[in-house]
């Protein structure tokens, strides 16, 4: 499963966690999640609930922390996260969050990350929404996140070091450092806090898939604006670009090469578009082949399977064709002395430029004549010949299904 951020109000670490709950994580999970971290149980209180804002209905996940202010280092949160009974991902992904984090102060204030001591995003609060939002994606099983531009509004807000600019300086450190998709916000206020900047910039890719929604899930920032505070969360199946193609290579050298037409049949029978050999030499001297496949996208799992299956080679790569420009076609039929033929006419700018005969029509009438196959293809071909001069010669134009290129994107 993927999941896309929508974030028309940006970011914030509780609206992360309102959008994993109501998306379906249990809020007891993220109980169980945080006990983990064996924080003492009277320094925060987590609760849920549902949420009007504007037209719109949310989930506001509440993470109250009842501790006094406290100075955290990098390395004291790092040990509070690495000594809990987490999956190891987990672990990484809450650390790598403050590392971001870290890197940031520290530029901002121009010391060193061991040195940064965290003032609100080292608070507890800010411990269980980082930490909640890498065990949230882990237990949903998502496995990529995207994520839309962020909008970025002005003004001024209070830290403990005083009054600061809008955006956060920060929560720019922390997007600019990945490059980040940036967007005019529709009001001013600090939306995206240098916590949500640092789920984003760790966990999600700035571009929107093309993907199968089969879910919505909306999270409540803690204010109101005039707009709906919300980020929504869609989530669902990744879909590939319409005629997206793959190609599957793999390098054999121990193989009888008697097997290769087989493998090549059965290939082609089983979606693959062309499948080639290329003559290669492979280490300790040894000869060998590359056997490249070129197929749509959705049948990468049922030819690598054959290829594991039909062949010696251990593994296959896999790589996305970026472009492919195709040339539109049709069939035809011609008469010859040995029975109608199929022939493909290849079409460019509403014009036929080709006409060329089907093997395989042509070595099934030479069988059946009893004639060499040469024969049989010579005969076709000039059959094939006076068909192209007399679509030629037609003034109207070829039908739009059928002659233009294609160009395919992946």
């Amino acid at each position: 499963m993927i999941a896309y951020l929508d974030l028309p109000s940006g970011l914030s670490g509780d609206m992360f966690l309102g959008c994993l709950v109501d998306a379906g994580w249990p809020l007891d999970r993220l109980l169980r999640a945080v006990s983990l971290l064996k924080l003492p149980k009277d320094s925060y209180s987590i609760q849920s609930r549902t949420v009007q804002k504007g037209p719109l209905r949310a989930t506001l996940v509440d993470v109250q922390s009842n501790e006094q202010p406290t100075h955290r280092y990098l390395s004291d949160i790092q040990k509070i996260i690495a000594t809990a009974d987490l999956p190891s991902s987990v672990q990484q992904r809450a650390i790598n969050i403050f590392t971001r984090l870290a890197t940031a102060e520290s530029k901002v204030h121009g010391t060193t990350i061991d040195k940064v001591h965290f003032h609100e995003v080292g608070a507890i609060d800010a411990i269980i929404d980082i930490v909640g939002a890498s065990m949230g994606i882990h237990e949903l099983a998502i496995e990529k996140l995207y994520a839309s531009p962020v909008p970025l509004g002005h003004g001024w807000t209070q830290m403990e070091h005083g009054r600061i600019p809008l955006p956060a300086p920060a929560t720019l450190e922390i997007l600019s450092a990945v490059n980040a998709s940036a967007c005019p916000a529709p009001g001013p206020g600090e939306l995206i806090t240098p916590t949500g900047a640092a789920i984003l910039a760790e966990l999600a890719t700035f571009s929107q898939p093309e993907m199968s929604i089969s879910k919505i899930a909306t999270g409540s920032g803690q204010r109101d604006f005039t707009w709906p505070n919300v980020a929504r969360m869609w989530l669902g199946e990744p879909t590939a670009p319409r005629g997206a193609m793959i190609q599957l290579e793999t390098n054999i050298d121990d193989m009888n090469p008697q097997l290769y037409p087989n493998v090549m049949e059965k290939l082609l029978a089983a979606g693959a578009r062309d499948v080639w050999l290329t003559p290669i030499q492979m280490k300790k001297g040894r000869p060998g082949v590359i056997l490249s496949v070129l197929a749509p996208v959705e049948s990468e799992s049922a030819l690598a399977h054959l290829l594991l299956r039909e062949t010696t080679t251990l593994g296959v790569r896999v790589s996305r064709v970026h472009h492919r420009h195709e040339a539109a076609r049709e069939f035809q039929s011609v008469d010859t002395p040995f029975g109608p033929i199929r022939v493909k006419v290849k079409l460019i700018d509403h014009r036929p430029l080709s006409v060329t005969p089907e093997y395989e029509d042509c070595l099934t009438a030479s069988q059946n004549a009893g004639v060499p196959l040469r024969q049989v293809h010579d005969a076709a071909s000039a059959a094939a010949h006076t068909l192209l001069q007399q679509l030629n010669s037609e003034p109207t134009a070829r039908s739009e299904t059928s002659d233009q290129i294609n160009e395919s994107r992946t």
